[in-house]
């Protein structure tokens, strides 16, 4: 799972993915910090069943801490936009092409109002959030418009005494940009497009289609960043008329809990409402002073958002499900003996074969099976998984 995240220039994109990830990229307060598009990992967190099954767990590609299971993803942070960006402006298409392959976007905008449209920093307030919006989701259309426009007075000619579908022509045009045949059909027909022929789409008709398939396959979730600073707090309310779920949002107070966290002064776990300071530690006077800011923040908020983010995409806009895959559904273990080793998120409705071919393309080939090791029944290749399912897959070619 990929999830990019996109903005206009210095909103805090890359302070938002230092907080996400541990990977640190370079920040500072003027546009274009963001060269290259950095990919990081984050982690999705979720309450483990090893405290269901009362075990001491031992993950390999996750971490447990506290009966909190945390799941890498793949986090992509583009440079910033700017007006125009579809065009070539600025950087153009080299931010908007590092996020086609995204499953979904985090599009954050400085809440604060800090930054004009370009970029720049103005007086916190004499920025307008709901315009920085509605420019990245604008640019972000007109850009699939522009990839889509190249061949498509060619695909209309090849639809021309042919029966083929619409939309495998568009399939075909949009390959690269992870969009599935499915999601373009749900679109052509919530455009109202459905049945129309595709040499009779006027632009207003090519617009209204790439808007819908961006909501459909790029979902999105505003990060209102900046939430503790500034008119922060009426620009939510503003925000709230945007069509996108919306969630406040302060990066900088994420990134100093987790270095606080690193070095030892506190006890933090991301997506906590709360920290702890180490006793043992003697804080200076500015490290007392920034962290009362920072619980303030946890008071009012919940959490950083950071982290509720991160949940929100994966299991709400992707709908996505946590299964443990063991091979002794008794003591819950691979072969090696380590606890409920993984973790793997899936798309809802995944099948036990689904899984079984996630784990690796032999086992699944080689299905014969599954168990459900809370019910020790054992379940076909089409069973449909839930979330927290912990499953032994039983195949001819290896046993998980």
């Amino acid at each position: 799972m990929l999830i990019g995240i996109i903005g206009k220039s210095n909103v805090g994109k890359s302070t938002f993915f230092n907080a996400a990830t541990s990977l640190g990229v370079q920040t500072a307060n003027f546009p274009f910090t963001t060269i290259e598009p950095n990919i990081g990992i984050g982690h999705i967190r979720t309450p483990c069943v090893c405290t269901e099954f009362h075990v001491k767990d031992n993950p390999l590609h996750s971490i447990c801490i506290d009966g909190n299971r945390y799941i890498p993803i793949r986090i992509l942070d583009v440079a910033g936009l700017v007006p125009g960006a579809h065009s070539g402006r600025g950087l153009g298409n080299q931010f908007l092409d590092s996020a086609r392959e995204a499953d979904a976007l985090v599009h954050v905008v400085d809440v604060a109002g800090s930054t004009d449209l370009e970029g720049r920093a103005v007086n916190p307030g004499t920025g307008d959030p709901i315009q920085d919006a509605d420019f990245v989701l604008e640019e972000f259309d007109l850009w699939l418009v522009t990839n889509l426009k190249k061949n498509l007075e060619k695909a209309s000619r090849d639809l021309q005494g042919t029966p083929e579908k619409i939309s495998k022509v568009l399939s075909r045009q949009l390959s690269g940009l992870s969009i599935k045949e499915s999601q373009i059909i749900t679109s052509l027909i919530e455009a109202g497009l459905d049945g129309k022929k595709l040499s009779s789409w006027s632009a207003s008709d090519l617009l209204m289609f790439c808007r819908t398939l961006r909501k459909m396959a790029k979902p999105m979730i505003v990060a209102a960043n900046k939430a503790d600073f500034g008119p922060a707090e009426s620009n939510l309310q503003k925000l709230k008329s945007l069509d996108t779920e919306v969630i406040p949002c302060i990066s900088e107070a994420e990134v100093m809990l987790k270095l606080g966290s690193k070095n030892g002064l506190l006890r933090y776990r991301p997506g906590d409402s709360s920290f702890d300071i180490n006793p043992k530690v003697l804080l200076r006077e500015e490290q007392k002073k920034a962290l009362e800011k920072v619980q303030a923040v946890l008071t009012k908020y919940g959490s950083t958002g950071v982290q509720q983010i991160l949940n929100r995409v994966c299991f709400g806009l992707l709908g996505m499900i946590v299964v443990y895959p063991v091979e002794d559904e008794n003591r819950l273990i691979d072969k090696k003996g380590n606890v409920l080793p993984d973790a793997y998120l899936l798309p809802k409705d995944s099948t036990a074969k689904d899984l079984a071919e996630r784990v690796h393309e032999q086992l699944g080939k080689g299905f014969l099976y599954a168990v459900d090791a809370r019910s020790k029944q054992r379940v076909g290749a089409e069973y449909k998984l839930k979330d927290r399912d912990v499953i032994k897959i039983v195949s001819t070619t290896s046993r998980r």
